[in-house]
């Protein structure tokens, strides 16, 4: 597990509200910006019970993580069935979609070639903390 140092003050962007940016052609985002997003506070990372890992592998690639992503995790937040959470089975851990309708609860990848893991009789699943969100970060930002 990483520890991200924060800083004693909040981490204040420009934001442009409400303008998405064209992947493909320039645009002017500086003639929108309207506000200032506190990354911090958009992923309450001030909150004590915030916490970060690195993504580690591929199964969750059909939801937007990345292997080498930094993932947000908050751990005061119900976990819900549908929610992208931090599972501990046994003494393991995982990342993937709870699954927890219809009395049946297993946890399942974003991934066609990784299998539902469903937890047989005696062993132990503890969801750790849910996703608030992925940065996928590119050189010269990326940790090491």
């Amino acid at each position: 597990m990483y520890s991200i140092s924060l800083p004693n003050h909040p981490l204040i962007l420009p934001y442009a509200d409400g303008t998405r940016v064209p992947a493909g052609f320039a645009s002017p985002a500086e003639d929108f910006l309207l506000r200032r997003l506190d990354v911090g506070e958009l992923l309450h990372m001030q909150h004590p019970a915030t916490f970060c890992m690195r993504a580690s592998g591929h199964s969750m690639r059909q939801a937007g993580i990345s292997d080498g992503d930094l993932l947000i995790f908050n751990r005061a937040i119900t976990p819900r069935h549908g929610y992208v959470v931090l599972a501990q089975l046994d003494e393991g851990f995982t990342v993937k979609y709870l699954h927890n309708a219809g009395g049946v609860v297993k946890l399942v990848a974003a991934n066609p070639d990784y299998p539902d893991i469903i937890p047989a009789p005696g062993q132990t699943l503890e969801i750790q903390g849910v996703l608030l969100g992925a940065l996928t970060l590119f050189p010269p930002a990326r940790l090491k």
